[in-house]
């Protein structure tokens, strides 16, 4: 069985979430997935996610492609795929190569885990939606 798992903010949740989450689905037999908090986001963005987490998750857990989702308070993703069981991680590409994903690749290729890199909807992102909501709010 293979068993995947993948994290994201999913604030404002969009088609680039929908098609990653199923994408990742159609490559495994199980998804779980992993939500980050508000705690955790504030620790590498400038910003808070406009959706609290209550709703972001159940947004999450009501996806048929999911089969489990959870709250993610840190980068121990290494952890998670070993408590779940996960033989592969799934990522957008955006994330390849160096940079801020780079060392928590090395620690969930040595959890056993294969990493994924999924196409990224290039037109659409959270942060393009809150860039055009911005256009809109009153001065």
């Amino acid at each position: 069985m293979i068993i995947g798992y993948t994290v994201g903010t999913f604030d404002l949740f969009h088609i680039g979430h929908l098609n990653m989450l199923r994408r990742a689905r159609d490559l495994c037999d199980r998804l779980v997935v992993g939500v980050n908090s508000e705690n955790y986001i504030a620790s590498y963005k400038k910003y808070s996610p406009i959706i609290p987490l209550r709703e972001r998750i159940e947004i999450i857990k009501s996806l048929k492609c999911v089969d489990e989702a959870f709250v993610v308070y840190d980068l121990k993703h290494a952890e998670i795929c070993k408590k779940y069981g996960c033989n592969v991680y799934f990522i957008g590409d955006d994330w390849k190569g160096p940079g801020h994903f780079a060392p928590q690749e090395k620690e969930i290729l040595r959890a056993g885990c294969r990493i994924e890199y999924l196409p990224y909807t290039k037109h659409i992102s959270s942060t393009k939606l809150r860039e055009r909501i911005k256009k809109f709010e009153p001065d």
